[in-house]
């Protein structure tokens, strides 16, 4: 099995966790040297807290697994495009790569016309990560 079907694989697992607990089904993981640091799972609904999303839950947990307060080298997989919100927080936090299956061109943070995964021109912000479609 290939690296990124072992990320996503467990990606859709926490997807279906978040949707048996009433939310969208989206799960996310953070990955530094092969190893899962951080996960998430969508759960906006039964928290009523728009932030949680998969994206930011797997960021928090990363954070508190490496007492850090960047993300640098690590990598982001996801069921789904992160949105507008999730694509500020790997940027602020510095991920290096993202990955994810299904496109969101609403408001995904890639594809929509809010590119924020891959713009270039907001100088607060290091390098964008690079970002794969996995399909």
């Amino acid at each position: 099995m290939n690296e990124h079907l072992r990320f996503i694989e467990r990606c859709r697992q926490l997807a279906k966790e978040a949707s048996e607990t009433g939310n969208t089904p989206v799960g996310s993981v953070i990955v530094r040297d092969g190893v899962i640091i951080g996960e998430g799972r969508e759960a906006t609904r039964p928290a009523n807290d728009i932030t949680r999303h998969a994206e930011v839950e797997a960021i928090r947990d990363a954070l508190a697994h490496l007492g850090s307060s960047k993300l640098t080298g690590c990598l982001l997989y996801t069921t789904h495009e992160p949105c507008i919100l999730c694509s500020y927080a790997i940027r602020h936090y510095q991920l290096g790569w993202v990955g994810f299956e299904t496109k969101v061109p609403t408001v995904g943070g890639f594809s929509s016309g809010w590119p924020i995964l891959t713009a270039t021109d907001i100088s607060i912000w290091c390098h964008p990560p690079i970002v794969e479609v996995l399909v």
